[in-house]
């Protein structure tokens, strides 16, 4: 089942260095702008050119990587530039989400910085986990490291600052936030973002194909569980709901 949208059609391209070209769509809709990207980034994978690398879609941009040896910046843009005038004609054909529910421990050992947000906030503890729990997120891109999922962030009053001195290493199924972001840490990792709890699953799993089992456009929601509950989810994995 799929869910179409117009399409804007206006696009600013830019040369990123020799071997890239950065594609912002321009509209006064963040949605719209977000559809049209990874509608692009899809419809130039479908297309198998040879010399394109790949099309890494963002919030509002997709990067279009290619061999400067077999295609110009110029002959990439114009193929780009023919990608959007077939979306403008069909609309956006978005697959229909699924569904994934991650369990979350809050505070303490596990969110060391939840009290932090909450006074930042201007609010009690147990207010930024109804908030952070009260949502449906809709996964707008996979960002570093390793697939991270990449959301807009709760209901919270102010953007969330980032740490001034990031963490040297911040373990995986890390549920964190940032600005008006949030995501989960798939892999240990460095991280300035605010750590508020974590998840007992394991999100990447190298021995899967893809690593992580999300794309794109798929739907995420937390619930709480208490610390005691968090040996008993040891080696599952997040999985999309049946």
């Amino acid at each position: 089942m799929t869910a179409t949208t117009t399409m804007p059609t206006a696009l600013d391209i830019y040369e990123s260095g020799d071997a890239a070209l950065r594609v912002v769509a321009q509209s006064g809709d963040a949605e719209a702008n977000w559809a049209t990207v990874h509608s692009l980034a899809g419809w130039l994978a479908a297309a198998d050119v040879e010399g394109i690398h790949g099309a890494v879609p963002t919030y509002d941009s997709v990067l279009v990587e290619f061999d400067p040896y077999l295609l110009s910046a110029r002959q990439v843009r114009a193929f780009v530039l023919l990608g959007m005038r077939q979306l403008d004609y069909t609309g956006t054909a978005m697959r229909e989400p699924r569904l994934f529910e991650v369990p979350v421990v809050y505070g303490g050992d596990y969110g060391p910085d939840l009290d932090r947000v909450a006074g930042h906030q201007g609010l009690d503890v147990e207010d930024v986990i109804a908030r952070h729990t009260a949502k449906t997120y809709v996964i707008r891109c996979l960002g570093a490291p390793a697939g991270s999922p990449m959301m807009d962030g709760p209901d919270f009053p102010v953007p969330v600052p980032r740490l001034k001195d990031p963490r040297l290493s911040v373990p995986a199924g890390a549920v964190s936030v940032a600005g008006r972001q949030a995501v989960i840490a798939p892999a240990v990792a460095p991280g300035g973002w605010c750590v508020i709890g974590q998840t007992p699953l394991t999100v990447l799993d190298a021995a899967r194909e893809p690593l992580v089992p999300y794309v794109p456009g798929d739907e995420l929601r937390f619930y709480r569980i208490p610390a005691e509950d968090f040996g008993n989810f040891a080696g599952q994995f997040l999985e999309a709901r049946p």
